[in-house]
Parts: C-alpha cells; sequence; structure tokens
C-alpha cells in the first residue's frame, strides 16, 4: 500500500519536490545519523582516542539532517539535546562538572534525558573526549551514558521520520491535519533552507569571525574537536542536497552553493584560527557573504518556483 501511494505522489508534479525530499535527503540521513551513533555507542571503550573517531563520524552525520528543525527534531527538543551550540553562557560544562563529581552509580541513560540538553550530545562529548583542562572525575560513567543518551535520540529520530515523512507526503489529503495543504510541507521544508543558510553565515562564521579588530576563533562550532570549518562545508552541502531535492533545475541557486562550498574547501583551516590575520579574516568574510548571497538568490528564485514564502522556523528569533 505504501509503495503505491509513494509512487502516485512521486508521479504528481505538486509534490515531486516534496517527495524527493522525504525519501532521498530526510530519511536516508536520520538513517545513517542512527547507525553512526549506535556505533559509537558500541565502542567498547571510554578512552577518548578510542572514541574520537567514532564521535567524528557521528558528527558528520549529524550535519548532514542538522538544518531539518521540524517534526521529530522539534519534539521533546530533539535536536537540542543531540547538539547544544552555542552554548554562550557555559550552562554545558557546568553542568557536566556536577555530574562528573556526582556518585557514578546515579548515572544513568534514563537520567540523562532529564538533564538540561546543554550536557548532553555531541557538545557534552566534546567536552569529555577533548578537554581543554584536566577533568576534575574520571570521566567513563558521564562517557558511557552520554553515547547511549545519544544513541535513544538518534534512534526515535529516524523512526519518527517514519510517520512524519508520510505526513509529508499526504500534504493536503484527507486526515492529514499537520499538512493541510501540499504548500504548506512545500513551505516548511523551503524554510529550513534558508534558516540554514542564516544559522550558517550569523552563528558558524560570524561568532568566530566576530569583528576585524577582535576576530575569536575560539567561538567556532566544534573548535575543541578541530571541526570548524569541516561543520561549515558539511552543512553547506547538505542544505545543497535539501535545495536540489526540492527543485533540481534551480540552477542559480546550485550555483551559488557550488561558489560558496569552493571557498570553504579552500580557506585549508580547519579551526579558523587563521581569522586571527587579516588576510584570513577577510578570506573567512568572503564565504560568509557568499553564504549570504546565496540564501538571498535560494529565496528569490526558489521560492516563486515552488510557489511559496518563507514560513515561521523555531530557530527565528534566536
Amino acid at each position: 500500500m505504501r509503495a503505491t501511494l509513494l509512487a502516485l505522489l512521486l508521479a504528481s508534479p505538486a509534490l515531486a519536490d516534496t517527495a524527493t525530499v522525504v525519501t532521498d535527503h530526510a530519511r536516508p540521513g536520520y538513517a545513517a545519523f542512527d547507525e553512526a551513533a549506535q556505533r559509537l555507542a558500541d565502542v567498547e571503550s571510554c578512552d577518548a582516542q578510542a572514541l574520537r573517531p567514532a564521535f567524528q563520524a557521528a558528527y558528520d552525520a549529524w550535519m548532514a539532517v542538522e538544518h531539518l528543525h521540524l517534526g521529530p527534531a522539534e519534539e521533546d527538543g530533539r535536536s537540542l539535546a543531540i547538539l547544544f551550540w552555542p552554548d554562550a553562557k557555559g550552562t554545558g560544562a557546568k553542568a557536566q562538572d556536577a555530574l562528573l563529581q556526582s556518585d557514578p552509580q546515579t548515572l544513568t541513560t534514563d537520567g540523562m534525558a532529564q538533564q538540561s540538553v546543554a550536557a548532553r550530545g555531541l557538545a557534552g562529548l566534546e567536552r569529555l573526549l577533548y578537554p581543554a583542562e584536566p577533568l576534575p572525575a574520571d570521566p567513563c560513567p558521564l562517557i558511557q551514558v552520554t553515547v547511549d543518551d545519544l544513541a535513544r535520540q538518534a534512534e526515535a529520530l529516524a523512526a519518527g521520520w517514519g510517520p512524519y515523512g508520510d505526513d509529508l507526503l499526504t500534504a493536503g489529503q484527507p486526515g492529514n491535519t499537520r499538512f493541510l495543504k501540499p504548500e504548506e510541507a512545500t513551505q516548511a521544508l523551503f524554510t529550513q533552507l534558508a534558516t540554514g543558510l542564516e544559522f550558517i553565515a550569523d552563528r558558524r562564521i560570524g561568532r568566530p569571525l566576530g569583528t576585524f579588530d577582535k576576530p575569536r576563533p575560539d567561538l567556532a562550532e566544534g573548535h575543541a574537536s578541530g571541526r570548524a570549518l569541516a561543520n561549515i562545508t558539511l552543512s553547506l552541502q547538505a542544505l545543497r542536497g535539501l535545495a536540489a531535492s526540492l527543485s533540481p533545475d534551480s540552477s542559480k541557486t546550485l550555483a551559488g552553493f557550488d561558489h560558496a562550498i569552493g571557498l570553504a574547501q579552500a580557506l585549508d583551516d580547519p579551526n579558523l584560527d587563521r581569522v586571527a590575520d587579516p588576510q584570513g579574516w577577510l578570506k573567512l568574510e568572503i564565504l560568509q557573504q557568499a553564504v549570504r548571497a546565496t540564501r538571498d538568490t535560494a529565496v528569490a528564485e526558489l521560492g516563486p518556483a515552488l510557489g511559496v514564502d518563507l514560513g515561521f522556523n523555531s530557530q527565528d528569533g534566536d
């Protein structure tokens, strides 16, 4: 029954863009993240060196879907529990210090699910696996419950995209109370594209860029684990995939993505540390301008092509 329904939906011009996002972009992406998170949880060691490769792979996989702030990702704050960044007040580190110095017997996966999202997920693991200073206690019990909590969240997300994807695929059909019209589903996905590009420009680039007189490479996402530039590049590539799924004929938008991705790959500055140098700062600012130009092009080209405009996004006003 589902295969027949999907075939009909894919054949419909009005829904082709949304169906491609669901079947070729979101569901495979979340499944890959689930697999990567499970492999991380299966590492039978608390040694940082042993865990780092699986941690990096899980982080890579999350970057492929991190931009989809809707549906299962928003339920119970899952996306924040997987990656809480930026943490301007350092609440995650403070919460982790308290957990590290608590009775290890009290650290459970169920209990971790009740902790602050700032202390959980990839950002929490990064602090444990790449500590800037010696940790106040043996991190092994906290590492174990953090990776198990992450794997549980990843599994729930992958499972949730079954029914949520069906809601997107059947937008406007009788019984679908989430998306009353096909355009609502397309608009929701289109909004993820625009806000994802804004997040890269304003946060992933803007925070380490700081100002010309005061750059802040230490504020880059994933700085401790050497992921600052990788996160920018992977996010741009993932959003390009979303744009191509939504509207494969949007040549100007896709060219804008290719230009921005090329600039990012040419930086050769994994942690954006060269932003402290005037030439390095200008190169990063040029990348920021390219990302913003890509966002403007996408709004001007894809919106009319899809027959939608920007809708509300949970990140608006952050």
